[in-house]
């Protein structure tokens, strides 16, 4: 393949699906780097000392290591479906701040027992109460940010599945109205199914793999 960017990415880590997302819709070709995380290449550390995903390389060097700054960078490349009118800044940092919080501690909680007031908070409960009001978003405007998807959409929605994923019983079982079939559709769609495949974790010296929505299947 030509020279493209560089992504580092890891499939299941729903930073790097938001990643994905952000350049698959802006038609954008990069060369993917699938990272094992118990065992990471040194070039990711290299290109970004935080040596997490998703981390992209563009051709000129510059390295862009925040989920969101990529894929807003990859929209303001291209923006066929107008995603960036729905950047708010304010919903995705509730994301990734209270509600990233509570899930991390209702996901894994042995990694937080250190904390002083572990054991005082109910993260489930705290989760299903923002949840809620993304589901009362919803049903007033049919996605997070209008009638259509966008950015803010993109930008939740990995976070929602793993929250839900952990006990899907227990989350079917909510009465979310809205926010069920949005999670639903979010999933089923093609733009998901494209950025889910599987690769092999990388390693210097390996055939790259061009990763965009203008690659033919089975290309590399």
């Amino acid at each position: 393949m030509s020279a493209a960017p560089i992504l580092y990415s890891f499939r299941r880590c729903p930073y790097a699906m938001r990643g994905r997302m952000g350049l698959w819709i802006a038609g954008i070709t990069v060369e993917l780097r699938e990272v094992k995380l118990a065992n990471k290449p040194p070039e990711l550390g290299e290109a970004s000392p935080k040596a997490t995903v998703p981390v992209l390389v563009l051709q000129n060097g510059e390295v862009i290591d925040e989920s969101i700054a990529i894929a807003r960078w990859a929209l303001s490349q291209n923006d066929p479906e107008g995603w960036l009118e729905g950047d708010d800044t304010d919903l995705i940092a509730e994301a990734d701040g209270p509600f990233k919080h509570h899930l991390d501690r209702y996901k894994y909680p042995n990694r937080y027992e250190h904390e002083e007031g572990f054991g005082t908070v109910d993260h489930q409960a705290e989760g299903l109460t923002i949840l809620k009001k993304w589901d009362a978003r919803i049903a007033e405007q049919g996605q997070m940010c209008g009638p259509n998807r966008t950015l803010a959409d993109i930008a939740l929605f990995p976070f929602i599945r793993q929250f839900a994923n952990h006990n899907r019983a227990w989350f079917d079982a909510q009465d979310l109205p809205h926010l069920h079939p949005w999670l639903k559709a979010h999933l089923a769609s093609d733009l998901f199914k494209s950025i889910m495949p599987k690769f092999t974790p990388w390693r210097n010296g390996d055939a790259p793999i061009a990763f965009g929505p203008y690659v033919e299947a089975g290309g590399g």
